[in-house]
């Protein structure tokens, strides 16, 4: 019975997404989905630790998430006598479990209900935070750290974003094969970012969420597939371009953590764990992406994460050609993140005061103040030209805005080598 909290915490971060997608689906209502989904965990903590967790979780869930949702709608028929509402609760009240719309166009629902979040008549950053939080299993802390806002700026864009869609009527469904292309940047970034998250998970004890980011990887494989069997769809190698940039990267995950669950940089890994066969179709996606010579950044980060695999160790890496390649992402996507990342790979091409000197241009050092991997980046240039005083300082900081406990246990041991 000690095990329920996690069963109901684990059930509640993996399932979540799907769940709250087939309430919204039923219903076409945001708040009544969340709260009904609310009340179900609710109920899970109040039962499970003296019934016992149901042998399918989710499938409880779901069923007393509906309920709960019924209940909430008839209270509001009852009260408001709001037409909309009794359709809604005729819709909820025929639906299966497995709810989703009647048009099969789109082969996985889950993908489906992607392309349904992302409706054009939202701005390209609301869709996507939408999507995240609706259907991404993340939280809005975590999709704030992914968009480098405070977490109040970022619920209120969601709520925003809600009220847009409650107001103007947006049908909850997805669209026609036709509309997939204006919806497809909102679902790659999404795709994108719920990787980020899995592959380096934001809070929490450890390193990883590798359900997340293998979700992330299906999606856009099925994504890929659909777009290239579909003869009324346009090619898209930025698609291609992702699914490359997920699976180089993905081919490092078994060497990123050591046995006793420490973190292992790029620099100190054992490149004999890195997948090969990942790494192989990686690359041939890479290549028939870079052929529609139409490249875009998913492609410009492939590209980079193919540099890593291809060095046999890290003095092999072609740095000077990442800095240049990272010079061009900026180009395209002049954001903080890829900066800072350009910065390191200048450090690292030309040395440790190139890439400090980028780092501390005061626009950039403004914007990521409160990012982690800032001051951690930050650190290990300055460890490595040999400034410990301010090195330990920058790793003090990390330390104070870092959630992770295996990133904390690095930055400590880092901290504890420079006192030493």
């Amino acid at each position: 019975m000690q095990q329920t909290p996690r069963v109901i915490e684990r059930t509640f971060r993996e399932e979540s997404g799907q769940i709250l997608a087939a309430l919204i689906a039923s219903i076409g209502d945001f708040s009544v989905a969340e709260d009904a989904l609310q009340d179900a965990v609710e109920a899970a903590l109040r039962q499970w630790p003296h019934e016992g967790a149901p042998r399918n979780p989710a499938a409880w869930l779901t069923a007393i998430a509906r309920r709960r949702a019924i209940d909430r709608l008839r209270r509001d028929a009852t009260l408001m006598r709001k037409q909309e509402t009794l359709h809604a609760l005729a819709a909820l009240e025929a639906a299966q479990d497995d709810a989703a719309s009647d048009t099969d166009e789109i082969p996985d629902d889950r993908l489906k209900l992607f392309f349904t979040c992302c409706h054009p008549a939202l701005a390209l950053e609301a869709r996507i935070a939408l999507t995240l939080r609706t259907l991404g299993g993340l939280t809005t802390e975590q999709i704030a750290r992914a968009f480098l806002v405070p977490e109040a700026t970022m619920a209120q864009r969601l709520v925003r974003a809600r009220r847009k869609i409650r107001d103007a009527r947006i049908p909850y469904q997805a669209p026609p094969l036709r509309l997939l292309p204006e919806r497809l940047d909102g679902v790659l970034a999404t795709l994108y970012l719920i990787f980020n998250e899995g592959y380096m998970a934001s809070a929490g004890d450890s390193l990883m969420r590798q359900s997340l980011s293998a979700e992330a990887i299906r999606l856009t494989r099925t994504l890929v597939t659909l777009l290239a069997r579909e003869p009324e769809l346009p090619a898209e190698p930025e698609a291609l371009g992702l699914l490359a940039l997920m699976l180089l990267t993905d081919a490092r995950r078994d060497a990123r953590v050591a046995a006793q669950g420490d973190l292992v940089t790029l620099e100190e890994q054992d490149r004999s764990l890195w997948d090969r066969s990942e790494i192989a179709e990686g690359l041939a996606l890479l290549d028939l992406a870079v052929a529609a010579r139409r490249r875009g950044p998913y492609q410009l980060q492939a590209a980079i994460s193919a540099l890593h695999a291809r060095a046999a160790t890290p003095a092999a890496t072609d740095w000077g050609e990442i800095a240049l390649l990272y010079a061009r992402l900026a180009e395209l996507t002049p954001t903080p993140i890829v900066e800072l990342n350009r910065a390191v790979a200048v450090a690292m091409a030309e040395g440790s005061a190139a890439g400090l000197a980028l780092l501390d241009a005061a626009a950039l050092s403004a914007r990521l103040d409160d990012y982690h991997l800032y001051h951690a980046a930050r650190a290990d240039l300055l460890r490595r030209a040999g400034r410990a005083s301010d090195a330990a300082a920058s790793y003090q900081r990390a330390l104070a805005l870092c959630q992770n406990q295996v990133e904390r246990r690095y930055l400590q041991r880092r901290l504890r080598e420079l006192e030493q």
